[in-house]
């Protein structure tokens, strides 16, 4: 339990010791500044972020200038990861919508350190798995749901990730960005679920959220694809992890975090 609130990310406390150790030295904590660019669609990835705190948006644009948001990430995942599968460039633009905490790798240190550790290996399948979940049920729930209840699942996706009680840092365009729709449409939607008292208030660039019902009007999109997302870093990370056979000798556990990733 020290360890996991030690480390921050769920993805990284759930390795095994020896294994986190081979990482450690490596990491650097940084501040995720609110609307900070992660990577950029088409970029090269720089470095792999692990998120302690705040939430991440991934991005999909369209060559002509729309976007829609197809994830949100949190301290139970990571940004960046996709480079284990190879040198490629990012697929999505991750943007910081919630300000916190991450730590930082390089792709070469993880690189070496995936090599060496059936664990670290096994860590990025969990990723892909919760972030398919995430993309499946997105897909789905915009074909098959209301505007409305579309909003109230990604703001409570995002009140999972915040710990800044219920006024969630998110202007229009932000909403714009995740829902996919014009700002105009965003204005009604904010409306509606204003009259619903879902909203309590929307000042300029926050929003304060009424949790119970926002519940109630998002689709069930929501409870199904966090109990699948919960069930894979709560349960499926720490029975696979360790159970992944080790090729490492005996490291000293919980080496502190480098100050730089030189």
């Amino acid at each position: 339990m020290e360890h996991a609130r030690r480390v921050g990310n769920r993805l990284l406390a759930a390795l095994p010791p020896a294994d986190f150790a081979l990482l450690a030295p490596h990491l650097r904590k940084v501040e995720l500044q609110h609307d900070a660019v992660l990577v950029r669609s088409g970029d090269k990835i720089e470095h792999l972020s692990f998120p302690c705190s705040g939430a991440i948006a991934l991005i999909m644009e369209l060559p002509n200038g729309q976007t829609a948001a197809t994830a949100v990430i949190g301290n139970d995942g990571a940004v960046g990861l996709m480079t284990a599968l190879g040198p490629i460039r990012s697929p999505m633009t991750a943007v910081v919508r919630v300000a916190g905490t991450a730590l930082q790798i390089s792709p070469a240190r993880f690189h070496n350190a995936l090599e060496r550790s059936p664990a670290i290996a096994s860590s990025v399948q969990l990723l892909t798995r919760t972030l398919l979940t995430q993309f499946q049920h997105v897909a789905a729930c915009n074909a098959l749901h209301s505007v409305e209840a579309r909003l109230a699942r990604w703001l409570l996706h995002i009140h999972d990730r915040t710990d800044g009680g219920d006024i969630l840092p998110l202007t229009q365009e932000t909403l714009s960005e995740l829902l996919g729709v014009r700002r105009t449409t965003v204005t009604h939607v904010v409306s509606a679920l204003r009259s619903s008292r879902a909203i309590k208030s929307n000042r300029r660039g926050q929003l304060e959220i009424d949790r119970h019902r926002l519940e109630i009007i998002a689709c069930e999109c929501y409870k199904v694809m966090s109990r699948r997302i919960d069930r894979i870093v709560s349960q499926d990370a720490p029975r696979v992890l360790h159970a992944a056979p080790a090729r490492i000798g005996c490291l000293p556990p919980d080496p502190p975090f480098a100050k730089t990733d030189s």
